[in-house]
Protein backbone atom coordinates (compact mmCIF):
# COMPACT_ATOMS: atom_id res chain seq x y z
CA UNK A 1 0.00 0.00 0.00
CA UNK A 2 1.00 3.27 -0.81
CA UNK A 3 2.39 5.90 1.60
CA UNK A 4 -0.60 8.56 0.81
CA UNK A 5 -3.28 5.84 1.71
CA UNK A 6 -1.57 4.28 5.13
CA UNK A 7 -1.38 8.45 5.73
CA UNK A 8 -5.28 8.85 5.09
CA UNK A 9 -6.01 5.38 7.05
CA UNK A 10 -4.16 6.47 9.88
CA UNK A 11 -6.07 9.98 10.16
CA UNK A 12 -9.06 8.45 9.68
CA UNK A 13 -8.65 6.30 12.34
CA UNK A 14 -7.57 9.06 14.68
CA UNK A 15 -10.57 11.20 13.58
CA UNK A 16 -12.88 8.47 14.62
CA UNK A 17 -11.21 8.27 18.18
CA UNK A 18 -11.68 11.63 18.33
CA UNK A 19 -15.52 11.76 17.24
CA UNK A 20 -16.36 9.43 20.02
CA UNK A 21 -14.19 11.31 22.84
CA UNK A 22 -15.83 14.51 21.87
CA UNK A 23 -19.25 12.83 21.80
CA UNK A 24 -19.06 11.25 25.02
CA UNK A 25 -17.81 14.43 26.59
CA UNK A 26 -20.98 16.25 25.39
CA UNK A 27 -19.06 18.14 23.25
CA UNK A 28 -21.35 18.96 19.99
CA UNK A 29 -19.35 21.56 18.12
CA UNK A 30 -16.07 19.35 18.24
CA UNK A 31 -17.60 16.22 17.13
CA UNK A 32 -19.35 18.80 14.30
CA UNK A 33 -16.25 19.99 13.15
CA UNK A 34 -14.45 16.42 13.66
CA UNK A 35 -17.01 14.99 11.62
CA UNK A 36 -16.13 17.71 8.55
CA UNK A 37 -12.68 16.68 8.86
CA UNK A 38 -13.57 13.32 8.80
CA UNK A 39 -15.67 13.50 5.59
CA UNK A 40 -12.75 15.00 3.47
CA UNK A 41 -10.22 12.43 4.76
CA UNK A 42 -12.55 10.15 3.89
CA UNK A 43 -13.43 11.19 0.33
CA UNK A 44 -10.12 11.75 -0.66
CA UNK A 45 -9.08 7.88 0.32
CA UNK A 46 -12.11 7.56 -2.09
CA UNK A 47 -10.17 9.26 -4.95
CA UNK A 48 -6.93 7.58 -4.13
CA UNK A 49 -8.97 4.36 -4.44
CA UNK A 50 -11.23 4.96 -7.39
CA UNK A 51 -8.38 6.95 -9.62
CA UNK A 52 -5.19 6.74 -9.44
CA UNK A 53 -3.57 9.88 -8.82
CA UNK A 54 -2.26 11.93 -6.08
CA UNK A 55 -4.51 11.97 -2.85
CA UNK A 56 -5.11 15.75 -1.36
CA UNK A 57 -2.88 16.02 1.99
CA UNK A 58 -4.63 14.09 4.71
CA UNK A 59 -6.05 16.28 7.71
CA UNK A 60 -3.49 16.40 10.55
CA UNK A 61 -3.96 14.21 13.14
CA UNK A 62 -6.56 15.47 16.16
CA UNK A 63 -5.48 14.12 19.64
CA UNK A 64 -7.76 11.92 21.19
CA UNK A 65 -7.42 14.04 24.27
CA UNK A 66 -8.28 17.22 22.91
CA UNK A 67 -12.18 17.47 23.82
CA UNK A 68 -11.48 16.82 27.31
CA UNK A 69 -8.23 19.11 27.60
CA UNK A 70 -10.30 22.42 26.38
CA UNK A 71 -12.88 21.31 29.04
CA UNK A 72 -10.42 20.48 32.00
CA UNK A 73 -8.63 23.72 31.79
CA UNK A 74 -11.85 25.77 33.58
CA UNK A 75 -11.82 25.58 37.42
CA UNK A 76 -14.06 23.03 38.93
CA UNK A 77 -16.40 25.96 39.90
CA UNK A 78 -16.86 27.02 36.68
CA UNK A 79 -17.67 23.38 35.96
CA UNK A 80 -20.53 23.16 38.60
CA UNK A 81 -21.80 26.69 37.61
CA UNK A 82 -22.69 25.68 34.15
CA UNK A 83 -24.27 22.59 35.51
CA UNK A 84 -26.58 24.48 37.64
CA UNK A 85 -27.30 27.00 35.03
CA UNK A 86 -28.16 24.33 32.76
CA UNK A 87 -30.77 22.55 35.77
CA UNK A 88 -31.94 26.32 37.10
CA UNK A 89 -32.48 24.41 40.06
CA UNK A 90 -30.94 23.33 43.23
CA UNK A 91 -28.91 20.21 43.01
CA UNK A 92 -27.56 17.32 44.56
CA UNK A 93 -24.01 16.68 43.77
CA UNK A 94 -24.20 13.66 41.55
CA UNK A 95 -26.80 15.42 39.42
CA UNK A 96 -24.51 18.23 38.76
CA UNK A 97 -21.72 15.45 37.84
CA UNK A 98 -24.65 13.60 35.92
CA UNK A 99 -25.58 17.28 34.03
CA UNK A 100 -21.72 17.85 33.28
CA UNK A 101 -20.81 14.27 31.92
CA UNK A 102 -24.31 14.66 29.36
CA UNK A 103 -23.45 17.99 28.11
CA UNK A 104 -19.98 19.29 28.74
CA UNK A 105 -16.34 18.19 28.08
CA UNK A 106 -14.24 18.40 30.71
CA UNK A 107 -13.68 16.19 33.94
CA UNK A 108 -15.51 16.99 37.59
CA UNK A 109 -16.39 14.38 40.40
CA UNK A 110 -18.65 14.84 43.31
CA UNK A 111 -15.73 14.54 45.97
CA UNK A 112 -14.47 17.97 44.37
CA UNK A 113 -17.71 19.47 45.75
CA UNK A 114 -17.67 18.85 49.50
CA UNK A 115 -14.01 20.88 49.46
CA UNK A 116 -15.53 23.37 46.94
CA UNK A 117 -18.49 24.48 49.07
CA UNK A 118 -16.29 25.33 52.26
CA UNK A 119 -13.80 27.14 49.80
CA UNK A 120 -16.59 29.18 48.88
CA UNK A 121 -18.08 30.39 51.70
CA UNK A 122 -14.48 31.14 53.47
CA UNK A 123 -14.20 33.37 49.85
CA UNK A 124 -16.79 35.03 50.29
CA UNK A 125 -16.31 35.83 54.83
CA UNK A 126 -12.88 37.16 53.65
CA UNK A 127 -13.93 39.17 50.96
CA UNK A 128 -17.22 39.24 50.15
CA UNK A 129 -18.74 40.37 46.78
CA UNK A 130 -15.40 40.04 44.82
CA UNK A 131 -16.52 36.90 43.14
CA UNK A 132 -19.49 37.49 40.46
CA UNK A 133 -21.02 34.70 41.98
CA UNK A 134 -20.67 32.25 44.59
CA UNK A 135 -21.96 28.08 45.13
CA UNK A 136 -23.76 28.08 48.12
CA UNK A 137 -26.26 25.76 49.76
CA UNK A 138 -29.88 25.79 49.32
CA UNK A 139 -31.68 27.01 52.63
CA UNK A 140 -34.54 24.79 54.59
CA UNK A 141 -37.74 26.98 54.30
CA UNK A 142 -38.91 26.48 58.03
CA UNK A 143 -35.35 26.90 60.15
CA UNK A 144 -33.55 28.60 57.11
CA UNK A 145 -30.63 26.56 57.63
CA UNK A 146 -28.53 25.26 55.03
CA UNK A 147 -29.46 22.19 53.14
CA UNK A 148 -25.96 21.09 52.41
CA UNK A 149 -26.76 18.22 50.04
CA UNK A 150 -28.21 20.88 47.57
CA UNK A 151 -25.91 23.03 45.84
CA UNK A 152 -27.06 26.59 44.16
CA UNK A 153 -25.70 29.35 43.17
CA UNK A 154 -25.40 33.18 44.98
CA UNK A 155 -27.23 35.37 41.83
CA UNK A 156 -30.27 33.31 42.33
CA UNK A 157 -33.10 34.62 43.78
CA UNK A 158 -33.80 33.62 47.59
CA UNK A 159 -36.71 31.81 45.99
CA UNK A 160 -35.27 30.11 43.64
CA UNK A 161 -32.27 29.01 46.61
CA UNK A 162 -35.29 27.85 49.25
CA UNK A 163 -36.63 24.32 49.78
CA UNK A 164 -40.30 24.09 50.52
CA UNK A 165 -42.26 20.77 51.23
CA UNK A 166 -42.99 20.66 47.12
CA UNK A 167 -39.90 21.97 45.96
CA UNK A 168 -37.98 18.52 45.65
CA UNK A 169 -40.76 17.75 43.83
CA UNK A 170 -40.68 20.59 41.65
CA UNK A 171 -37.31 20.73 41.07
CA UNK A 172 -36.98 16.99 39.14
CA UNK A 173 -39.74 18.34 37.08
CA UNK A 174 -38.08 21.38 36.33
CA UNK A 175 -34.35 19.51 36.00
CA UNK A 176 -36.25 17.28 33.60
CA UNK A 177 -37.62 20.01 31.14
CA UNK A 178 -34.05 21.52 31.13
CA UNK A 179 -32.76 18.28 30.36
CA UNK A 180 -35.12 17.79 27.78
CA UNK A 181 -34.70 21.01 26.20
CA UNK A 182 -31.28 20.79 25.73
CA UNK A 183 -31.31 17.07 24.27
CA UNK A 184 -33.85 18.12 22.36
CA UNK A 185 -31.47 21.24 21.21
CA UNK A 186 -28.29 18.68 20.28
CA UNK A 187 -30.69 16.65 18.29
CA UNK A 188 -31.55 19.94 16.01
CA UNK A 189 -27.83 20.88 16.11
CA UNK A 190 -25.47 20.48 13.09
CA UNK A 191 -23.22 18.23 15.55
CA UNK A 192 -23.70 14.70 15.95
CA UNK A 193 -26.58 15.14 18.13
CA UNK A 194 -27.03 14.26 21.69
CA UNK A 195 -24.27 12.34 23.47
CA UNK A 196 -24.94 8.34 25.13
CA UNK A 197 -24.46 10.09 28.38
CA UNK A 198 -27.11 13.10 28.18
CA UNK A 199 -29.59 10.25 26.64
CA UNK A 200 -28.99 8.31 29.71
CA UNK A 201 -29.73 11.10 32.00
CA UNK A 202 -33.30 12.22 30.19
CA UNK A 203 -33.67 8.83 30.46
CA UNK A 204 -33.54 8.32 34.02
CA UNK A 205 -36.00 11.80 35.16
CA UNK A 206 -38.77 10.40 32.37
CA UNK A 207 -38.93 6.79 33.78
CA UNK A 208 -39.86 9.18 37.12
CA UNK A 209 -42.06 10.95 35.61
CA UNK A 210 -45.75 9.59 34.39
CA UNK A 211 -46.82 9.66 30.44
CA UNK A 212 -43.14 10.69 29.87
CA UNK A 213 -41.80 7.24 28.52
CA UNK A 214 -42.20 5.92 25.02
CA UNK A 215 -45.12 3.35 24.51
CA UNK A 216 -43.93 0.28 23.24
CA UNK A 217 -45.73 -0.73 19.65
CA UNK A 218 -45.76 -4.45 18.34
CA UNK A 219 -43.35 -5.39 20.99
CA UNK A 220 -40.96 -2.92 20.12
CA UNK A 221 -39.38 0.06 22.28
CA UNK A 222 -39.40 3.42 20.92
CA UNK A 223 -36.85 5.65 21.47
CA UNK A 224 -37.18 8.51 23.72
CA UNK A 225 -38.67 11.52 22.96
CA UNK A 226 -38.06 15.04 24.64
CA UNK A 227 -40.60 17.02 23.76
CA UNK A 228 -43.28 14.41 25.00
CA UNK A 229 -41.22 13.96 28.46
CA UNK A 230 -41.51 18.06 28.76
CA UNK A 231 -44.98 18.10 28.00
CA UNK A 232 -45.48 15.28 31.08
CA UNK A 233 -43.18 17.05 33.25
CA UNK A 234 -44.78 20.68 32.83
CA UNK A 235 -48.40 18.53 32.92
CA UNK A 236 -47.25 17.86 36.78
CA UNK A 237 -45.66 20.40 37.79
CA UNK A 238 -48.93 22.87 36.93
CA UNK A 239 -50.86 21.01 39.64
CA UNK A 240 -47.57 22.08 42.07
CA UNK A 241 -46.20 24.99 40.94
CA UNK A 242 -48.55 27.91 42.51
CA UNK A 243 -48.17 26.07 46.17
CA UNK A 244 -44.64 25.57 46.09
CA UNK A 245 -43.85 29.28 45.19
CA UNK A 246 -46.40 30.50 47.80
CA UNK A 247 -43.64 29.01 50.27
CA UNK A 248 -41.13 30.08 49.09
CA UNK A 249 -42.13 33.25 48.75
CA UNK A 250 -43.36 33.19 52.23
CA UNK A 251 -39.72 32.04 53.41
CA UNK A 252 -37.71 34.35 51.70
CA UNK A 253 -39.75 37.10 52.90
CA UNK A 254 -39.14 35.78 56.59
CA UNK A 255 -35.09 35.03 55.49
CA UNK A 256 -34.76 39.02 54.06
CA UNK A 257 -35.97 40.13 57.45
CA UNK A 258 -34.48 37.73 59.78
CA UNK A 259 -30.90 36.99 57.87
CA UNK A 260 -27.95 38.86 57.41
CA UNK A 261 -26.65 39.53 53.62
CA UNK A 262 -24.32 36.17 54.40
CA UNK A 263 -26.77 34.26 56.52
CA UNK A 264 -28.92 34.72 53.39
CA UNK A 265 -26.49 32.67 50.94
CA UNK A 266 -25.37 30.10 53.77
CA UNK A 267 -27.71 29.91 56.01
CA UNK A 268 -28.68 30.47 59.57
CA UNK A 269 -26.48 29.10 62.49
CA UNK A 270 -27.95 26.19 64.06
CA UNK A 271 -28.21 28.26 67.40
CA UNK A 272 -29.98 30.75 66.35
CA UNK A 273 -33.10 29.01 64.48
CA UNK A 274 -34.99 29.64 67.88
CA UNK A 275 -34.45 32.83 68.25
CA UNK A 276 -35.54 33.80 63.68
CA UNK A 277 -38.30 31.47 64.40
CA UNK A 278 -39.51 33.78 67.54
CA UNK A 279 -38.40 37.39 65.08
CA UNK A 280 -40.46 35.70 62.42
Amino acid sequence: MSDPLDALEKSISTLRRAIRDASAAGDTERAGELRAQLRRAERAWDALIDADEPAPAPPRPVPEAAPAARGSQLPAREHVHRALMLLGTPAAPKLIVGVHEAFFPGELSASKLSSLRRDEERSYRSSPGARPYYLCPALAHDLLTSVRALITISTWTLEQRIIGPLSPRVDFLTGAIRVAEAVHASAKSAGSGPSPAALRLLWRFAVNIPDAMPKSTSGHETALDPQKVIDAAQAEMDVHADADLAARAEAARRARKSLRDDQQLFGAPQQGVTHLQARA
